[in-house]
Protein backbone atom coordinates (compact mmCIF):
# COMPACT_ATOMS: atom_id res chain seq x y z
CA UNK A 1 0.00 0.00 0.00
CA UNK A 2 1.04 3.05 -1.16
CA UNK A 3 -0.53 6.52 0.22
CA UNK A 4 0.04 9.38 -1.46
CA UNK A 5 -1.28 11.89 0.77
CA UNK A 6 -4.13 12.33 3.28
CA UNK A 7 -6.70 13.52 1.27
CA UNK A 8 -9.77 14.47 3.52
CA UNK A 9 -10.99 13.69 6.81
CA UNK A 10 -15.08 13.62 6.90
CA UNK A 11 -17.39 13.60 9.66
CA UNK A 12 -20.83 13.05 10.90
CA UNK A 13 -22.52 15.53 11.88
CA UNK A 14 -26.78 17.44 11.97
CA UNK A 15 -26.47 20.89 10.70
CA UNK A 16 -24.57 19.87 7.70
CA UNK A 17 -25.45 23.80 6.53
CA UNK A 18 -24.42 25.35 9.80
CA UNK A 19 -21.11 23.78 10.61
CA UNK A 20 -20.00 24.59 6.62
CA UNK A 21 -21.27 28.22 7.47
CA UNK A 22 -19.29 28.19 10.24
CA UNK A 23 -15.78 26.80 8.80
CA UNK A 24 -16.48 28.92 5.74
CA UNK A 25 -16.55 32.21 7.87
CA UNK A 26 -12.82 31.37 9.23
CA UNK A 27 -11.36 29.86 6.63
CA UNK A 28 -10.46 31.03 2.93
CA UNK A 29 -11.98 27.92 1.68
CA UNK A 30 -15.02 27.56 -0.17
CA UNK A 31 -17.79 24.54 -0.78
CA UNK A 32 -15.96 22.06 -3.74
CA UNK A 33 -18.83 20.38 -3.64
CA UNK A 34 -22.81 19.65 -2.03
CA UNK A 35 -24.79 16.61 -2.97
CA UNK A 36 -27.94 15.23 -1.35
CA UNK A 37 -25.94 13.85 1.94
CA UNK A 38 -22.89 15.06 1.97
CA UNK A 39 -20.85 18.69 1.67
CA UNK A 40 -17.34 19.11 0.54
CA UNK A 41 -14.92 22.01 1.83
CA UNK A 42 -11.63 23.11 0.76
CA UNK A 43 -9.36 25.49 -1.17
CA UNK A 44 -8.65 23.30 -3.91
CA UNK A 45 -10.28 20.37 -4.46
CA UNK A 46 -7.09 18.46 -5.68
CA UNK A 47 -5.80 19.38 -2.14
CA UNK A 48 -6.67 18.37 1.61
CA UNK A 49 -10.34 18.76 2.53
CA UNK A 50 -12.98 18.53 5.30
CA UNK A 51 -16.44 16.23 4.17
CA UNK A 52 -19.53 16.80 6.35
CA UNK A 53 -21.67 13.68 6.16
CA UNK A 54 -25.27 14.03 6.84
CA UNK A 55 -26.34 12.34 10.31
CA UNK A 56 -28.93 12.27 13.34
CA UNK A 57 -26.67 13.96 16.83
CA UNK A 58 -25.32 14.02 19.09
CA UNK A 59 -22.90 11.95 17.93
CA UNK A 60 -19.87 10.61 20.06
CA UNK A 61 -16.21 11.63 19.84
CA UNK A 62 -14.20 8.74 19.84
CA UNK A 63 -11.06 8.40 18.15
CA UNK A 64 -11.13 12.32 16.95
CA UNK A 65 -8.89 15.12 18.79
CA UNK A 66 -8.35 17.91 15.81
CA UNK A 67 -7.64 18.55 12.40
CA UNK A 68 -4.58 20.66 12.47
CA UNK A 69 -3.97 23.14 9.44
CA UNK A 70 -1.06 25.21 8.51
CA UNK A 71 -1.32 29.46 8.64
CA UNK A 72 -0.47 32.61 8.54
CA UNK A 73 -1.63 32.54 12.42
CA UNK A 74 -2.51 30.09 15.02
CA UNK A 75 -6.20 30.02 16.63
CA UNK A 76 -8.40 27.26 17.47
CA UNK A 77 -11.40 27.12 15.41
CA UNK A 78 -14.79 25.55 17.15
CA UNK A 79 -16.35 24.56 14.26
CA UNK A 80 -19.65 22.89 16.25
CA UNK A 81 -20.80 19.20 17.44
CA UNK A 82 -17.66 18.72 18.62
CA UNK A 83 -15.41 19.30 15.28
CA UNK A 84 -12.02 21.16 16.72
CA UNK A 85 -9.84 22.86 13.65
CA UNK A 86 -6.29 23.87 14.71
CA UNK A 87 -4.20 26.60 12.50
CA UNK A 88 -0.50 26.03 13.00
CA UNK A 89 1.16 29.52 12.38
CA UNK A 90 3.20 27.40 9.73
CA UNK A 91 4.36 28.39 6.06
CA UNK A 92 1.50 27.00 4.52
CA UNK A 93 -2.31 27.76 2.34
CA UNK A 94 -4.18 26.21 5.26
CA UNK A 95 -3.16 23.09 3.82
CA UNK A 96 -3.12 19.84 6.41
CA UNK A 97 -0.65 19.63 8.68
CA UNK A 98 -1.62 16.49 10.77
CA UNK A 99 -4.73 14.63 11.98
CA UNK A 100 -5.01 13.96 15.64
CA UNK A 101 -6.24 10.67 17.61
CA UNK A 102 -6.68 8.85 20.55
CA UNK A 103 -5.48 5.39 21.29
CA UNK A 104 -4.79 3.24 24.10
CA UNK A 105 -1.06 2.89 22.60
CA UNK A 106 0.17 5.44 20.63
CA UNK A 107 3.44 3.77 19.37
CA UNK A 108 1.77 -0.04 18.76
CA UNK A 109 -0.46 1.61 16.81
CA UNK A 110 1.48 3.50 14.43
CA UNK A 111 3.50 0.26 14.31
CA UNK A 112 -0.13 -1.16 12.67
CA UNK A 113 -0.49 1.98 10.92
CA UNK A 114 2.48 0.80 8.58
CA UNK A 115 0.45 -2.15 7.45
CA UNK A 116 -1.85 -0.09 6.04
CA UNK A 117 1.10 1.97 3.67
CA UNK A 118 1.63 4.95 6.31
CA UNK A 119 5.04 5.91 6.83
CA UNK A 120 5.74 5.61 10.79
CA UNK A 121 7.91 8.14 12.87
CA UNK A 122 7.83 7.62 16.65
CA UNK A 123 3.86 7.93 17.11
CA UNK A 124 3.33 9.57 13.53
CA UNK A 125 2.08 7.64 10.60
CA UNK A 126 2.86 9.76 7.68
CA UNK A 127 1.09 9.99 4.05
CA UNK A 128 3.08 12.79 2.02
CA UNK A 129 3.97 15.65 3.85
CA UNK A 130 1.23 15.30 6.42
CA UNK A 131 0.34 12.75 9.07
CA UNK A 132 -2.10 11.18 11.71
CA UNK A 133 -0.70 12.20 15.22
CA UNK A 134 -1.22 9.26 18.06
CA UNK A 135 -1.88 10.39 20.92
CA UNK A 136 -2.65 8.63 24.86
CA UNK A 137 -6.61 8.32 25.15
CA UNK A 138 -9.63 6.25 25.12
CA UNK A 139 -11.02 5.85 21.65
CA UNK A 140 -13.88 3.74 23.13
CA UNK A 141 -16.60 1.77 20.88
CA UNK A 142 -18.71 4.48 19.74
CA UNK A 143 -22.15 3.49 18.41
CA UNK A 144 -22.53 6.83 17.08
CA UNK A 145 -19.40 8.21 16.09
CA UNK A 146 -17.94 11.54 14.98
CA UNK A 147 -15.32 11.01 12.86
CA UNK A 148 -16.95 8.58 9.81
CA UNK A 149 -13.11 8.22 7.85
CA UNK A 150 -10.02 9.42 7.13
CA UNK A 151 -9.12 9.42 3.36
CA UNK A 152 -5.72 9.02 2.09
CA UNK A 153 -5.04 9.76 -2.01
CA UNK A 154 -3.64 6.35 -4.06
CA UNK A 155 -3.38 5.81 -7.45
CA UNK A 156 -5.11 2.33 -7.49
CA UNK A 157 -7.74 1.94 -5.13
CA UNK A 158 -8.34 -1.68 -6.96
CA UNK A 159 -4.55 -2.49 -5.69
CA UNK A 160 -5.08 -1.53 -2.05
CA UNK A 161 -8.19 -4.12 -2.39
CA UNK A 162 -6.33 -6.89 -3.22
CA UNK A 163 -3.21 -6.18 -0.58
CA UNK A 164 -5.30 -5.53 1.93
CA UNK A 165 -6.97 -9.18 1.33
CA UNK A 166 -3.52 -10.58 1.23
CA UNK A 167 -3.12 -8.78 4.53
CA UNK A 168 -6.74 -10.35 5.85
CA UNK A 169 -7.69 -6.77 6.11
CA UNK A 170 -11.10 -6.14 6.16
CA UNK A 171 -12.68 -4.47 2.92
CA UNK A 172 -15.94 -2.53 4.12
CA UNK A 173 -17.01 -1.22 0.64
CA UNK A 174 -15.93 -0.07 -2.19
CA UNK A 175 -17.31 3.00 -3.97
CA UNK A 176 -17.32 4.21 -7.88
CA UNK A 177 -18.54 8.25 -7.81
CA UNK A 178 -18.57 10.51 -10.77
CA UNK A 179 -14.78 12.11 -9.85
CA UNK A 180 -13.37 8.95 -7.89
CA UNK A 181 -13.13 5.73 -7.34
CA UNK A 182 -12.34 4.13 -3.46
CA UNK A 183 -12.53 1.56 -1.08
CA UNK A 184 -13.13 1.68 2.94
CA UNK A 185 -10.95 -0.38 4.95
CA UNK A 186 -11.09 -0.77 8.55
CA UNK A 187 -8.04 0.21 10.28
CA UNK A 188 -6.59 0.48 13.49
CA UNK A 189 -8.84 1.82 16.71
CA UNK A 190 -11.66 0.77 14.23
CA UNK A 191 -10.91 4.61 12.53
CA UNK A 192 -12.25 3.89 8.77
CA UNK A 193 -9.42 4.38 5.97
CA UNK A 194 -10.50 5.20 2.70
CA UNK A 195 -8.46 4.42 -0.21
CA UNK A 196 -9.44 6.99 -3.15
CA UNK A 197 -8.24 7.79 -6.42
CA UNK A 198 -9.09 10.96 -8.32
CA UNK A 199 -10.70 9.74 -11.78
CA UNK A 200 -9.56 10.92 -15.36
CA UNK A 201 -12.51 12.44 -15.26
CA UNK A 202 -11.43 14.57 -12.12
CA UNK A 203 -13.69 17.90 -12.57
CA UNK A 204 -14.04 19.41 -9.19
CA UNK A 205 -12.13 22.42 -8.68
Amino acid sequence: MHPKRIDHVAFWVEDRDGIAEAILALLPWHVVDRQDTFTLLGGDARGFKLTLFDAEGPRERGAIVHVALRGPREENIDAGEGICIRVLEVPGDYDLDHVALRTPDPVATAIEYERYGFRRLGTRALAGDAWVELVQGDPGTPERPLLNHVAVLVDSADDHVAYAEELGIEVEQVVDAANTYAAFLRGPDGVRIEYVEHKPSFSLT
